[in-house]
């Protein structure tokens, strides 16, 4: 008998508002720092971690609810009241606030207990004032140069650098006070300086205790000789404060383009320049305030926040271990691909079997060792890559240009608009084209987010591909630290259809089909909803029906009411969810049938993965995409099925492991409260380390069954 779907109306779809989940989702990376199983140095750096994302998550998701404000009256779509989603936002941002607050006054108390101790401008001794006033003068100095506000005509807010971490200084006396800007040179300095040893507090047992300063300390220490001859004052004080700006560079990609005809150009011209958020010093003085906002020009929906003394925590992610290794995480070295190491060239190794690697438990290096094999080997012809960000010093990039210089043709897809990565992607793509690269910027209203890689051998007379999908960027940096998967294989079909993916690229106007490949923007959203509508067939013909997702972010609209309909056909639906969800699950009736957790660890979790049962013969993909309207509509993105059983079975048994996570995954509930998921009488699982304790099981027994005397 089938199973009646009771229809559903938009208004019956509960969503959660993204904003509020990404800020559950830092709420979460705080919880990191507060988890005293992590080690001291590794918490200090959770909260580095969160500083970053709250600053993003400022530029990015708070200027798009500021937008929504602005262009109130000029829409007519919008259903949510944006001011008071601006309003929460600002009341769980100042409770996030005091959590930051609370967690970083322990860790420093940790941290003593470690002979390690953060000091600031109030607790410098008299002898150590003496070497950090010689070191400002010596050091710091030369890299300031003050702005002064009475003397200047410019407006606050245009003169101030984003995310930057500046001093206000005010000087008084007989006169009326003056105020200037210092910025904190940490492009110049590090932010993080140790005192001397032999100047340090000793403890009880006669051993000195380790000390750092930071730099802003040592300039409010010194503040006043920074001034002293060009000014008179009888007093000198100097709080911090950091300015945010919206980072959407272009607004025409997330705005309809009637809607910008009709807007003035000066709402134009406040959407790409208002700040966001403006965060000072709690303790700054009123009337120091009062001349800062006037300056800044800051209007009713920015966000003025007090906080602690010290602005731009991101700088923490670099923390020093000055102590024992423990005080940091055990490191976890990349294991060998066992797949890779039982062939001479990493040509053989594809073409032997389909390989999948999981970064950081595999070693990236054997992605390099493929471009830079590819440089020199005279049977490859062209080498075809998508660099979305690459590192500061990256060793792909090098081996492409030492491919040129072999006569290999090379073509490399390079996107601009990576936010925050574009000074850095400008730079390599004049770099490749000055050496004879073709470098192609893809589409002005598309930002190539795949990780496509195509390398073309002539091998008996004929071209071969190789290819290369992945969920990850191509970047030596970040392969070490997020969770990512690359699939290599010359599967004649699947390395077509890339072949069709650049050619889309360049030529977007030509038709083109996909049989096996998940593409955006034209074919990905009917595939998926083909995909989940496909379960939700079999779940009313009374056969088994399942979905396990792995993701990033699960916010499109359509894909979440898709997923209530099959839950309510009684499709068991499985997702870990790193970042935000929209969609509610446990509801009765709609959404009983679907269970979401989040991991957070010390690898930041990337990887996506889709996995549908379709009856028993189970389909399994990875991609570069998140369930983002974003990455359905408006990026080019790249899904591969997997084909081989032992790779499909690899990965159904990692997001099992991940499932199984009882240390630390914490269950998405209808609040996103975010409480860890109980363990109950069961053993420990922390899943990244059980998952690294897999691959190195299975790398140690096909390296023995090649190798018997290992």
């Amino acid at each position: 008998m089938e199973q009646q779907i009771t229809p559903i109306t938009q208004a019956d779809y509960p969503l959660f508002p993204r904003e509020l989940s990404w800020l559950a989702f830092n709420g979460r990376v705080l919880q990191e720092a507060a988890d005293t199983r992590n080690p001291p140095i590794e918490r200090l750096r959770f909260l580095g971690i969160y500083s970053n994302n709250l600053d993003e998550f400022f530029r990015v998701r708070v200027a798009d609810v500021k937008r929504r404000i602005l262009l109130k009256k000029y829409q007519t779509w919008e259903h949510e009241d944006a001011e008071l989603l601006l309003i929460e936002i600002q009341n769980q941002v100042l409770q996030l606030g005091k959590q930051f607050n609370k967690i970083y006054l322990d860790i420093q108390l940790e941290l003593r207990k470690h002979n390690i101790e953060l000091i600031d401008d109030s607790k410098i001794t008299e002898l150590q004032s003496s070497w950090v006033r010689s070191f400002f003068n010596s050091e710091v100095k030369k890299h300031i140069s003050p702005i002064i506000l009475s003397s200047t005509d410019a407006s606050l807010g245009k003169i101030l650098e984003d995310n930057t971490t500046y001093l206000m200084v005010e000087m008084t006396g007989s006169h009326k006070p003056e105020y200037a800007i210092v910025q904190v040179p940490t492009d110049e300095v590090s932010r993080f300086i140790e005192l001397p040893l032999h100047l340090n507090t000793r403890k009880k047992n006669g051993h000195y205790r380790r000390q750092i300063i930071l730099l802003d300390d040592i300039i409010t220490h010194c503040i006043s000789d920074l001034f002293q001859g060009f000014f008179e004052f009888d007093s000198i004080c100097a709080f911090s404060l950091k300015l945010t700006r919206d980072a959407e560079y272009n607004i025409s990609d997330t705005l309809d383009q009637s809607l910008i005809d009709k807007m003035s150009k000066g709402i134009r011209q406040r959407l790409k320049s208002e700040p966001t958020r403006l965060v000072y010093d709690a303790a700054m003085p009123e009337q120091m305030l009062k001349v800062l906002t006037k300056q800044l020009g800051t209007s009713s929906v920015d966000a003025l926040i007090a906080g602690s003394r010290y602005r731009n925590f991101k700088d923490f992610i670099g923390f020093p271990n000055l102590g024992h290794q423990s005080m940091e995480f055990a490191p976890l070295p990349p294991l060998p691909s066992a797949d890779f190491e039982q062939h001479p060239t990493t040509f053989d190794a594809i073409r032997n079997s389909d390989i999948l690697l999981y970064y950081p438990y595999h070693s990236f290096g054997y992605f390099t060792e493929w471009v830079r094999q590819a440089s020199f080997d005279p049977k490859v012809t062209h080498i075809k890559i998508t660099m979305y960000r690459v590192a500061k010093h990256s060793r792909v990039i090098h081996s492409l240009l030492d491919a040129v210089r072999n006569g290999k043709k090379v073509t490399v897809v390079v996107e601009l608009k990576a936010r925050f990565d574009e000074e850095n992607n400008i730079n390599w793509a004049r770099r490749m084209t000055d050496a004879g690269i073709e470098v192609i910027f893809g589409q002005t209203t598309l930002k190539i987010h795949s990780k496509i890689c195509l390398i073309t051998r002539q091998e008996k007379g004929k071209a071969v591909r190789y290819g290369h999908i992945g969920t990850g960027n191509f970047n030596e940096k970040t392969a070490r630290i997020y969770t990512d998967m690359s699939l290599f294989t010359c599967h004649p079909e699947i390395t077509a259809e890339i072949e069709q993916v650049f050619e889309f690229i360049q030529y977007s106007y030509r038709p083109f089909v996909f049989k096996h490949l998940i593409v955006s923007p034209t074919w990905s959203r009917p595939k998926l909803q083909q995909l989940i509508q496909r379960e939700i067939d079999f779940a009313v013909s009374g056969r088994k029906a399942e979905i396990f997702l792995k993701a990033n972010n699960l916010v499109d609209e359509d894909i979440v009411q898709l997923l209530y309909k099959a839950s309510q056909a009684g499709v068991k639906i499985r997702m870990i969810i790193r970042g935000m969800c929209s969609l509610v699950p446990g509801i009765p009736g709609k959404s009983q049938n679907i269970k979401v957790i989040s991991i957070l660890d010390r690898f930041l979790e990337h990887a996506r993965v889709y996995v549908f049962s379709n009856g028993g013969d189970t389909d399994v993909y990875i991609s570069s995409a998140d369930w983002m309207t974003r990455n359905i509509d408006q990026r080019v993105e790249v899904g591969v099925p997997l084909f081989d059983a032992k790779i499909k079975q690899t990965i159904i048994s990692t997001l099992d492991i991940q499932w199984r996570d009882n240390v630390k995954a914490r269950t998405i509930d209808a609040k996103q409260s975010n409480s860890y998921v109980k363990r109950g009488n069961k053993r420990n699982i922390r899943s990244q380390q059980s998952i690294y304790d897999l691959f190195a099981a299975q790398a140690q027994l096909l390296l023995q069954q090649a190798d018997p005397e290992l």
